[in-house]
C-alpha cells in the first residue's frame, strides 16, 4: 500500500514536474470577466500575465470543490493506497475545506494539510512531503512531520510595483501614486496563512538588498527544499537578483531551483515580482 500525494494548482507544479515526481493535482478556476480557464490547462502563466498586463480588472480564482477532490479521492484510493493532501492555505481559498469535506468519505485513507502558504512556498512543503513518502513514511508519520515543519517554511517576495496591490484594493490608489513615483518596491510574505506587507525599499537595488536581509534574518535550512520563482513574462529581476545575493548562496547551493509564480499570487504581485521560498533554521 503506497502513499499518493494530491496538491492543488496554486502550487504552480508543471505537467512535467507532476508526472516526474508522480504528484496528483486538483485545478482551481481562473476568470477574466465572463471567460473561465483551468489554472495550468486551458490557460499557461506566459497567457495569465499577457491578459493579466492587458486587462483594466483583476482576474478571480475559484476554488476546488468538494467534488474535484472526491474523484481525486476515489481514483487514488481504488487500489487501495492511501492519500497525503496538501491545499494552498485556508486564509486565502475555500479549497481545504472543500478537501476535508470529501475525506469525510474516505476514513482512514486519506489525511489533508492546510500548508498556511501558496505557490513558492506551497511547492517546497509538497517536495518534502514527497521526500518523506519516497523514504517509506507512512500517511499518518508523513503527514505529522509535514504538519510539524510547515511553520518553519517562509517566502518573501519583491514586487516590482504597487499597481496590483492597488487594484487588489490593498493599498490606496493615492499610496501606490506616491509609491510609483519615489520608485517603492515592497515586499510581502506569507503570515498566518494571509499575504502581509513586511517592507518597503526606494529602488530595486534596495530592494534586494531588504530581500536578502529579511531572508538571512531567518537563516536556511539547506538540508530541506528551497524554491527562488518570478512573475512576469521575463526573469531579468529574478537574474539580478541572484547575482545581488550571490553571498547567501555560494558554498551552500549549486543549484538555485526556479519557478513561475502563477495565477493567485500572480494576480496581487503583477508581473516582474521575484521571490524566494525556503524552511527557516529556527
Amino acid at each position: 500500500m503506497a502513499v499518493k500525494i494530491l496538491v492543488d494548482s496554486t502550487f504552480d507544479f508543471t505537467q512535467e514536474q507532476l508526472d516526474e515526481l508522480g504528484l496528483d493535482c486538483v485545478r482551481l478556476r481562473v476568470h477574466f470577466g465572463d471567460a473561465e480557464f483551468i489554472d495550468g490547462v486551458s490557460m499557461t502563466p506566459q497567457q495569465f500575465y499577457e491578459r493579466l498586463i492587458e486587462s483594466d480588472t483583476l482576474p478571480t480564482t475559484s476554488q476546488a470543490t468538494p467534488t474535484d477532490f472526491a474523484e481525486a479521492f476515489e481514483r487514488l484510493t481504488a487500489n487501495g493506497d492511501d492519500v497525503l493532501a496538501l491545499t494552498l492555505s485556508s486564509e486565502l481559498s475555500g479549497t481545504y475545506q472543500s478537501a476535508m469535506i470529501a475525506a469525510a468519505d474516505f476514513a482512514g485513507h486519506i489525511r489533508v494539510v492546510d500548508t498556511l502558504s501558496v505557490s513558492l512556498g506551497a511547492q517546497i512543503i509538497a517536495l518534502y512531503a514527497h521526500r518523506l513518502v519516497s523514504e517509506g513514511k507512512g500517511l499518518d508519520a508523513a503527514a505529522d512531520e509535514v504538519e510539524a515543519a510547515k511553520g518553519r517554511a517562509h517566502v518573501i517576495a519583491l514586487l516590482d510595483t504597487l499597481e496590483y496591490l492597488k487594484r487588489g484594493g490593498r493599498i490606496s490608489s493615492a499610496a501606490a501614486f506616491t509609491g510609483g513615483i519615489l520608485s517603492i518596491k515592497p515586499v510581502i510574505t506569507i503570515r498566518n496563512g494571509a499575504v502581509a506587507v513586511i517592507g518597503k525599499a526606494r529602488g530595486s537595488k534596495n530592494g534586494n538588498n531588504l530581500l536578502s536581509q529579511m531572508i538571512g534574518k531567518y537563516g536556511v535550512d539547506f538540508s530541506m527544499p528551497y524554491m527562488l520563482g518570478y512573475s512576469g513574462l521575463s526573469d531579468a529581476t529574478l537574474q539580478k537578483y541572484k547575482a545581488d545575493s550571490a553571498r547567501l548562496w555560494v558554498g551552500h547551493a549549486d543549484d538555485l531551483p526556479v519557478m513561475v509564480i502563477g495565477s493567485v499570487i500572480g494576480t496581487h504581485a503583477g508581473p516582474g515580482a521575484l521571490g524566494v521560498a525556503f524552511f527557516g533554521l529556527e
